[in-house]
C-alpha cells in the first residue's frame, strides 16, 4: 500500500513538472514571438540595428520560433550581408517543423548563392527546395536560370584557362627566344673578344718583333768599345775579297816598270840601226 502511494506521488510530481516545463517553454515562445513582432515593426521603419537586436533576443528565447532566424536572414539579405543571411536561413531550415518552411529556407539560400555568383551551390539549394515543394514555379525558374548561368560560367572559365595556357605558352616562347638570343649574343661577344684578344696578342707580338729588330739594329750600330780596337785593326789589315795587298801592288808596279824598260831599250836599239824607207810615187 505504501509502495503504491509512493508511485502515485512520483507520477503526480512528474506530471506537474512536465506541465510546468511546458508552460515555461510556451511562455518563452510567446516572448520570442513578441520580440519578433517588435523586430518586424522596427525593420519596416528602417531601424535595422534595433530590429537585429530584437531578432537575436527572440532566437535566444526559444528554438521553436522559426520566424525569428528566417526574418533576420531576410533582413541581412536586404542589407547585402549575404554570409550572415545564409547562416540564418540554414538555421531556420534546420528548425523548421514542416516542409513548407524548409522549402522557403532552401529557396532563399539559393538566392544568396546567386547573388554571390556561386551558381553550382545555387543549383543544389534550389533542388533541395523543390524536394520539399515540387510545385513551386518560382523555384523551378530560379533553378533553370542557375543552371544556365553555371554553364556560361564554366564555358568562360574554360576559355580563360585556354587563353591563360596560350599566354603562358607565348610568354614561355618569348622567354626561350630571349634566352636563345642572349646566348647567341654571348657567344658572338665571346668570339669577338677572342678575336680581339688574338689581335691584341698579334699586335703585341709585332711590337715585340719590332722592338727586338730595333734593339738588334741598335746593338749593331753601337760604336765599338775600347776593348774591341785591336780586333778592328786586325780586321782592317786583313785583305778584302777582290782587293790587292800593298805588297802585291808593289810587285805589280815593279813588273810593269821592268816591262816598260825592256820595251824602251828595244826601241832605242832600232833607232841606231836605222829604218827602211819606202819609195812610192805620187800620181
Amino acid at each position: 500500500m505504501k509502495i503504491n502511494l509512493v508511485y502515485i506521488l512520483f507520477f503526480v510530481c512528474f506530471i506537474s513538472y512536465g506541465q510546468s516545463d511546458d508552460k515555461a517553454r510556451a511562455k518563452a515562445l510567446r516572448a520570442s514571438k513578441d520580440l519578433t513582432w517588435d523586430a518586424n515593426k522596427e525593420l519596416s521603419e528602417d531601424k535595422f540595428v534595433d530590429a537585429e537586436a530584437n531578432y537575436r533576443k527572440a532566437i535566444a528565447k526559444s528554438d521553436k520560433n522559426v520566424a525569428a532566424p528566417y526574418n533576420l536572414g531576410n533582413a541581412y539579405y536586404k542589407n547585402k550581408s549575404y554570409s550572415e543571411a545564409f547562416s540564418r536561413y540554414k538555421e531556420a531550415g534546420e528548425m523548421a517543423p514542416d516542409k513548407k518552411v524548409k522549402h522557403n529556407a532552401f529557396h532563399n539560400m539559393g538566392n544568396v548563392f546567386m547573388e554571390r555568383k556561386e551558381y553550382e551551390k545555387a543549383v543544389e539549394a534550389y533542388k533541395q527546395a523543390l524536394r520539399n515543394d515540387p510545385e513551386d514555379d518560382e523555384t523551378r525558374y530560379n533553378l533553370a536560370l542557375a543552371k544556365e548561368l553555371l554553364k556560361k560560367q564554366q564555358d568562360e572559365n574554360k576559355k580563360n584557362d585556354q587563353n591563360k595556357d596560350n599566354k603562358d605558352k607565348k610568354d614561355q616562347d618569348k622567354k626561350d627566344d630571349k634566352d636563345k638570343n642572349e646566348g647567341d649574343n654571348k657567344d658572338e661577344n665571346k668570339d669577338n673578344k677572342d678575336k680581339d684578344d688574338k689581335g691584341d696578342k698579334g699586335d703585341e707580338k709585332k711590337e715585340d718583333n719590332k722592338k727586338e729588330d730595333g734593339d738588334g739594329k741598335k746593338e749593331q750600330q753601337q760604336p765599338p768599345q775600347e776593348g774591341d780596337k785591336p780586333q778592328e785593326q786586325q780586321q782592317q789589315r786583313q785583305p778584302r775579297p777582290n782587293q790587292l795587298s800593298p805588297q802585291q801592288v808593289r810587285n805589280l808596279l815593279e813588273a810593269t816598270q821592268n816591262e816598260e824598260k825592256k820595251v824602251q831599250e828595244k826601241m832605242d836599239a832600232q833607232k841606231v840601226k836605222g829604218s827602211k824607207i819606202r819609195n812610192e810615187k805620187d800620181w
